[in-house]
This record gives structure tokens, C-alpha cells and sequence, in this order.
């Protein structure tokens, strides 16, 4: 029927976790990136270069992360995933 209160529950899976933070760099990367709009209002060069550095290294590594957790789930194609790459059915 339903789980009782004081059943023991087992911890989440950790790469919900990283994907999550993954997306949430992803996100603040694009804020930041909208909110400069150095396409619109031109500035001091160093004040625009470290806003497009800063958005940039938000959104690599945010898309890096969350290309991690894919493919931790996922699998692929070799010996530290064996059977997980090849999914066609039997």
C-alpha cells in the first residue's frame, strides 16, 4: 500500500543533484548574459569583458555538468558501462 513513516528510505540519486546545479549555472549564466546586454548599451571595455567572461564560464561549465550527469545515466559504448551502450532489444 504506502510507505510507513519509520521505514528506512534510501538516499537520492546524486546526479539529480549535479544536474539540478547544472541547470541553475545554465540559467544564472543566460541571466547575467540578458541583464549585461553589451549589444544594447556599450560600456567600459573591462566592465564588459568580465561580464561576458563571467556569463560564459557560467554557462560552459553549466552545460558541462549537465552533459556529465547525462551520460553518467545514460551510458555509452565501452568497458566502464558494459551492456549499457548497445540497448536494442532481445
Amino acid at each position: 500500500m504506502g510507505t510507513q513513516p519509520h521505514e528506512h528510505h534510501e538516499a537520492g540519486d546524486p546526479t539529480a543533484v549535479r544536474a539540478a546545479v547544472g541547470l541553475g549555472l545554465l540559467a544564472v549564466g543566460g541571466l547575467l548574459l540578458n541583464t549585461l546586454r553589451p549589444w544594447q548599451k556599450p560600456g567600459p571595455a573591462l566592465l564588459l569583458t568580465a561580464g561576458w567572461t563571467a556569463s560564459g564560464a557560467l554557462l560552459v561549465c553549466g552545460l558541462v555538468l549537465l552533459a556529465r550527469c547525462v551520460r553518467s545515466v545514460h551510458g555509452g559504448p565501452g568497458p566502464e558501462h558494459p551492456g549499457t551502450g548497445d540497448r536494442s532489444p532481445s
